[in-house]
C-alpha cells in the first residue's frame, strides 16, 4: 500500500476547505468509505484515484507522493533559480550534484524567509534566522576540518566542542520558534497551492527538500 497517498489526500481535502462528508459526497464515495482511504486502511482502486486526482486538480504522481508538484513536473537543475559564484558549468556528476543542491537549498531558503517576512513575528524570525546561520555556519565547520590540514585558531570555538554546542543551540532556537509561532499577524495559512501561486520559480525546490529530507529520515 501506498504510504504517501493518504496523508496526501487527507491534506487536499482540508487545503480546499471541505469536511469528509463534503468530499465524499462530491467523490461519488460513502464517507465511511473515504475515511478508510484517508486513513489508509483500504487502498482504493485505479478508478477513485485518477478520479480524486482531478477533482483536486493535481497530478497522480502528486497524489501518490512520487512527485512534489502538483502537476507532476520533476525539478532539474535548469528550472532553478541561481544567485551564486558556483561555477554554473559543472565539469563532473559530483560537482553537477552538489550545484543542484545549492539551488534547492537557495531556492527553499527564499520561501522560508519572504514566509517569515509576511508572518510579521520578530521572535519566530529570530528564530529561525539564528537557526540558519548556525547550519551554514556547522556546514562550513564539516568541510573546512574534513581536509585535516586547515588551521582551526580560525575559530575561537574548540573543534571537540562543535558538534553538542552547536546542536544546543539549533535545540534551543527551535523551541524559541515554536514558542513564538503564534505571535504572527498574517492569517493566511501556508498551503501546497499557495506556495505555488506565490512562488512558481521557487515551489519545486522547497517541495523536493522536504521529500528528499524526509525520506532520509525515515532511515533513521
Amino acid at each position: 500500500m501506498n504510504k504517501d497517498f493518504p496523508r496526501i489526500l487527507k491534506l487536499l481535502r482540508k487545503e480546499r476547505g471541505l469536511r469528509q462528508k463534503e468530499a465524499a459526497d462530491q467523490l461519488g464515495v460513502a464517507q465511511a468509505l473515504l475515511s478508510h482511504y484517508e486513513n489508509g486502511k483500504r487502498e482504493c482502486g485505479l478508478d477513485f484515484l485518477i478520479q480524486a486526482a482531478d477533482f483536486y486538480n493535481v497530478s497522480v504522481d502528486y497524489i501518490l507522493g512520487r512527485s512534489n508538484s502538483r502537476n507532476g513536473a520533476v525539478v532539474t537543475e535548469n528550472e532553478l533559480s541561481d544567485s551564486s559564484v558556483f561555477e554554473s558549468s559543472a565539469p563532473d556528476a559530483a560537482s553537477a550534484g552538489i550545484l543542484l543542491r545549492k539551488k534547492l537549498v537557495t531556492n527553499a531558503l527564499e520561501i522560508v524567509f519572504s514566509l517569515l517576512t509576511k508572518a510579521k513575528n520578530q521572535r519566530l524570525s529570530k528564530s529561525v534566522g539564528n537557526y540558519v546561520l548556525t547550519a551554514v555556519y556547522r556546514a562550513f565547520r564539516m568541510v573546512y576540518s574534513a581536509g585535516g590540514e586547515n588551521d582551526e585558531n580560525l575559530f575561537s570555538i574548540p573543534r571537540e566542542s562543535l558538534s553538542g554546542i552547536t546542536l544546543a543551540k539549533l535545540s534551543l532556537e527551535e523551541v524559541a520558534a515554536n514558542s513564538a509561532e503564534k505571535e504572527g499577524t498574517s492569517d493566511e495559512k501556508i498551503t501546497n497551492s499557495r506556495i505555488e501561486r506565490e512562488y512558481p520559480q521557487q515551489s519545486t525546490a522547497l517541495f523536493s527538500v522536504i521529500n528528499n529530507v524526509e525520506k532520509e529520515l525515515k532511515k533513521l
